[in-house]
């Protein structure tokens, strides 16, 4: 089964957390703090394997999630880090942050790497907060929790020519001939479900990847018939090769299925008419398309739907006959096109995460009156603090005085004793 849109999540790694440890050994008067510190989470990868070509591995697991780093221990011994998760994706892959629609990033060749998840830090043992007024602290950091994401993995492939038409219009049997690719062929409609791609080889040492798409019909962009199943595969290619069934089976017009098939193109994409096109007049071997040929030529010639007219090479997969210039004419307008930008991918892609934009803290109350405390950087520090030492919920209460909390409950209208929530940990509010 071809698989080529999935929807996933991503946890990294938590990190580990400090250690609150003295030294104990005999001859050794004050021996200070000693709590060594927590280990790194591990992160979530998503690397190229160029042996894939769905994401058919993807159907059956959704969730991915990375080791937590090593705790901290005695004696100042840092804890282990984790070891990254790879997840492997085929060329072509475009990553997508589901909850913003945001384009994070586009793998396209072998070994490409995208970081989707960061593991936390390891939290710092209580070695770090000695100082001189204490030095003896019992304040040690958890772990920084690891980042989450809900991502959409879509793959386009990656093909320099693409072959669109109507279904039966001999898409397939031409990428059978001209390649040592075997898709299926039959005369009916949607013989190709999914994309089929195979090598051409020229005899002066040229080649190029030709992709037979699946078939398009009229209201395509708007989801009819495969819909936007081809029509996502057509953004990587740099040459289109229109496949017309000269012909005129099923008593079509050729020039008719022409101008629909880019109707469609330019509802998906108006940029996909800018690109190289060649007209296919394909089954050429069979009655009447000599005469439909003619009339199409004269039809086209007085169109003016695309920028540039394209050139016509009669075709018959069956025979041969012309098979030789139209690959060659494909070669050359290869070698002089470049790669097109893929539709919603900018130029260069920021991957960062921008906590910046967020507010550091959100309050709001419950309807049992609970002041309740929310927001990512907030939570962050509240997880990485341990609960189990006075010293370290006295250091959080000096850290959300510095973020401005204390002054926002007092003007939101919190009372002396009122109850503040965080997580599941609350407190009373004192001014």
């Amino acid at each position: 089964m071809f698989v080529d849109q999935v929807k996933i999540s991503v946890k990294a790694g938590k990190g580990g957390d400090g250690m609150v440890a003295f030294r104990r050994e005999k001859f050794v008067p004050n021996g200070g703090p000693a709590g060594g510190d927590g280990g790194r989470g591990g992160n979530v990868i998503f690397r190229v394997d160029e042996g894939l070509r769905t994401l058919m591995d993807f159907r059956y697991t959704r969730k991915f999630k990375a080791d937590n780093g090593g705790n901290g221990a005695i004696k100042k011994q840092h804890g282990k880090s984790a070891t990254d998760t790879i997840i492997a994706v085929p060329e072509g892959t475009t990553v997508i942050d589901t909850d913003t629609g945001q384009v994070l990033a586009d793998l396209l060749h072998q070994g490409d790497e995208f970081i989707a998840a960061r593991g936390g830090r390891g939290g710092r043992g209580n070695t770090h907060f000695a100082s001189p007024k204490n030095p003896a602290p019992e304040i040690a950091e958890n772990g920084e929790p690891g980042q989450e994401r809900n991502i959409q993995l879509e793959l386009k492939v990656l093909a320099d020519v693409g072959l669109v038409g109507f279904p039966s219009a001999g898409k397939s049997t031409l990428l059978s001939v001209v390649t040592s690719a075997k898709p299926k062929i039959a005369a009916y409609h949607f013989t190709t479900l999914v994309p089929n791609l195979g090598m051409v080889r020229l005899d002066d040492g040229r080649d190029f990847v030709m992709a037979d798409l699946p078939g398009l019909i009229e209201g395509a962009s708007n989801g009819v018939g495969l819909g936007t199943e081809f029509l996502r595969h057509v953004e990587r290619t740099r040459v289109i090769l229109h496949v017309v069934d000269m012909s005129g089976s099923e008593e079509r017009n050729p020039f008719d299925d022409f101008e629909k098939i880019n109707l469609e193109l330019q509802e998906y994409d108006p940029e996909l008419l800018k690109r190289p096109q060649i007209v296919v007049a394909s089954k050429m071997d069979l009655p009447g398309a000599e005469e439909n040929l003619l009339k199409f030529k004269e039809e086209l010639a007085q169109d003016h739907y695309l920028d540039q007219t394209p050139e016509i090479f009669p075709v018959s997969s069956v025979t041969h006959q012309g098979l030789s210039p139209l690959l060659n004419k494909t070669a050359d307008l290869l070698d002089v096109t470049p790669q097109f930008p893929v539709k919603g991918i900018p130029d260069e892609i920021d991957v960062a995460y921008d906590y910046e934009e967020e507010q550091p803290f959100e309050i709001s109350r419950d309807e049992d009156g609970i002041w309740v405390l929310s927001g990512r950087e907030l939570e962050r520090l509240f997880e990485m603090t341990d609960t189990n030492h006075e010293e370290s919920l006295t250091r959080f209460a000096r850290q959300m005085r510095g973020m401005g909390v204390d002054s926002a409950l007092r003007d939101a209208g919190a009372k002396n004793g009122d109850s503040v929530q965080i997580g599941n940990f609350t407190f009373e509010f004192l001014e």
